[in-house]
């Protein structure tokens, strides 16, 4: 006989957990009295929600589900928003959340919440597990259910009292199943991907435009292929980013409100739009008819919801990109020449489409990215929090590869980056992760500082500090006649609260000393803060403004 704490322990460690991000409370006792016994690796973060953030992180970087626990009531309230933020970016991420006894369920109990109900619209699927009984399978069902398809949060509420009862080893152990994926395509599918081939094949001036489910279904292999083989410039999402390197001659850059000119006027133009895992969003595709407007689209996507929902589509391909990709791969012989398209193209990429670095005094955030970006070279793994130092990040570093580049793309949650960066360097520990943060976003999840000292994480913390909440001071300067309307903030000294717990940092006022400082991080063991002082009222451009065309980019301060 074994107690339903063991049995769920057991679970997650036949499913191939390693590393849980949590937070004990009265609720959760008998699953973390088990949790030393087991041969999982338990970290104690700072506040709930960085659990859940260091969950998504750890299956950003890793590729596979990340999981976080959390007591009941306030505790599994605050992980909410890592759960919703992982929905939307399609990340898989197993939430197990403490409950009241069965018994007391519904009497308003001590830190007594609903968290089924809550969740309900931000986790592919959750489950109330009323019966010891029932953990095994359920944990099974879990992990399937978050990455099978289109891949997503799921949340798995256990009362005190079934983490207590007793139930039969053997009968828990058969319930246990392996994740099994499907990887036939549907004949359907397969009968349209002739189509898709014909259109490609006809096309004078195709785009390839790839989204995080091509990160997600390890396809990136296969959009090079396809590009490479046949002279298709690639366009990404924001999430997309890494899907093929930057130095690629073919690779537009980021489409979208803070795109390329590239990007941008090549998707205005071009004749095909092959869209694969992306859901178009407003920030990369604008609202309405006025994206791609002259193009045939072909959209792959593994979830049919999708298809249709935000920009209508010529054929769609319902299945995983990776296996469609590899279809259209073998069937594809040639295309029409593409020369005329490709030199249009290196117009566009010859045009200075990134704010301008001047002469004068100060500290550009651009300059502290490009140098981190001439120094690892494409090595490791950014994470960046929300805002102008997650769009200057996507448009200066030259990413390399996939899943080298993890922020919060559909939510755009604040706090994100440092938890996330943490579960990150746990699920690849051989590579440098570095986190690089506006000074607003950083004190979101600020605590975690205490994280980082205890485990000594070696996450590198790029503080790009403006004394602003810049991307909506950027909106207020543009749009609202500069009213600075409460995004102002006091001057901070991040290296003397890094310092508080144990972390070493050093403060950068000048562009001469970025490179030593990046270096001196490198080479010190465990967690380090960079304090870069950038200019106040830098912009991040160019910019499309809310409802206007891809084209209609702005490139300096209007007001």
């Amino acid at each position: 006989m074994r107690t339903g704490a063991k049995i769920l322990l057991d679970s997650l460690e036949f499913q191939g957990v390693e590393t849980i991000f949590g937070y004990p409370g009265a609720t959760v006792l008998p699953i973390y009295d088990e949790l030393p016994k087991s041969g999982i690796r338990h970290i104690l973060v700072r506040h709930e929600q960085a659990a859940a953030h260091a969950a998504d992180g750890y299956a950003r970087a890793g590729g596979g589900a990340g999981v976080c626990l959390a007591t009941s009531g306030p505790g599994a309230c605050n992980l909410v928003t890592g759960i919703a933020t992982a929905y939307m970016d399609s990340i898989p991420v197993i939430a197990i959340t403490g409950q009241v006894p069965t018994d007391q369920i519904g009497n308003q109990s001590f830190q007594e919440a609903n968290i089924t109900e809550i969740t309900r619209p931000v986790t592919k699927q959750n489950y109330l597990v009323t019966k010891t009984a029932d953990l095994a399978k359920t944990v099974s069902q879990a992990f399937s259910v978050a990455m099978t398809g289109r891949p997503g949060p799921v949340l798995i509420d256990i009362p005190k009292d079934v983490s207590t009862g007793l139930v039969s080893e053997e009968k828990q152990i058969g319930l246990r199943t392996k994740i099994i994926q499907e990887k036939q395509i549907d004949p359907n599918t397969r009968r349209l991907c002739v189509k898709a081939v014909e259109m490609i094949s006809n096309a004078e001036t195709p785009i390839i435009l790839a989204g995080g489910g091509v990160i997600s279904s390890h396809a990136s292999e296969e959009i090079q292929i396809l590009a490479n083989r046949f002279g298709i410039p690639v366009t990404t999402t924001l999430l997309g980013i890494g899907t093929i390197p930057s130095d690629n001659p073919l690779n537009l850059g980021m489409i979208g409100m803070h795109g390329t000119i590239a990007a941008n006027h090549a998707v205005d133009t071009c004749d095909l739009l092959i869209a694969i895992g992306t859901r178009f969003s407003d920030r990369s595709c604008g609202t309405g008819g006025l994206f791609a407007p002259h193009a045939a689209v072909i959209h792959v996507d593994i979830d049919p919801g999708e298809i249709g929902k935000n920009r209508t589509v010529d054929l769609s391909l319902i299945g995983d990109a990776k296996d469609i990709l590899q279809e259209i791969i073998r069937k594809i012989r040639r295309l029409r020449t593409t020369i005329a398209w490709r030199d249009q193209i290196n117009i566009w990429k010859h045009q200075a489409d990134l704010s301008p670095i001047s002469e004068s005094n100060g500290l550009y955030p651009q300059q502290v990215i490009r140098t981190l970006a001439s120094i690892l070279k494409g090595r490791g793994i950014i994470v960046s929090e929300v805002g102008q130092n997650q769009m200057w990040t996507a448009q200066n570093y030259r990413f390399q590869r996939p899943r080298s580049f993890l922020t919060s793309g559909g939510l755009g949650t604040m706090g994100f980056g440092l938890p996330a960066a943490m579960g990150a360097s746990f699920a690849c520990p051989d590579q440098q992760i570095c986190t690089i943060a506006g000074d607003g976003s950083l004190q979101m999840n600020i605590q975690e500082f205490a994280t980082l000292a205890e485990y000594k994480i070696p996450v590198k913390i790029l503080v790009l500090n403006n004394q602003y909440l810049g991307m909506v001071r950027q909106w207020q300067e543009l749009f609202y006649a500069r009213r600075y309307s409460f995004t102002e903030l006091p001057s901070i000294e991040f290296t003397k609260i890094a310092a508080a717990y144990g972390i070493e940092g050093v403060r950068v006022d000048s562009p001469e000393e970025i490179p030593e400082a990046i270096k001196d991080a490198f080479t010190t063991k465990g967690p380090f803060l960079i304090d870069f002082r950038i200019l106040r009222e830098e912009n991040v451009f160019p910019m499309v403004p809310a409802g206007a065309k891809a084209t209609e980019m702005i490139f300096k301060n209007t007001g």
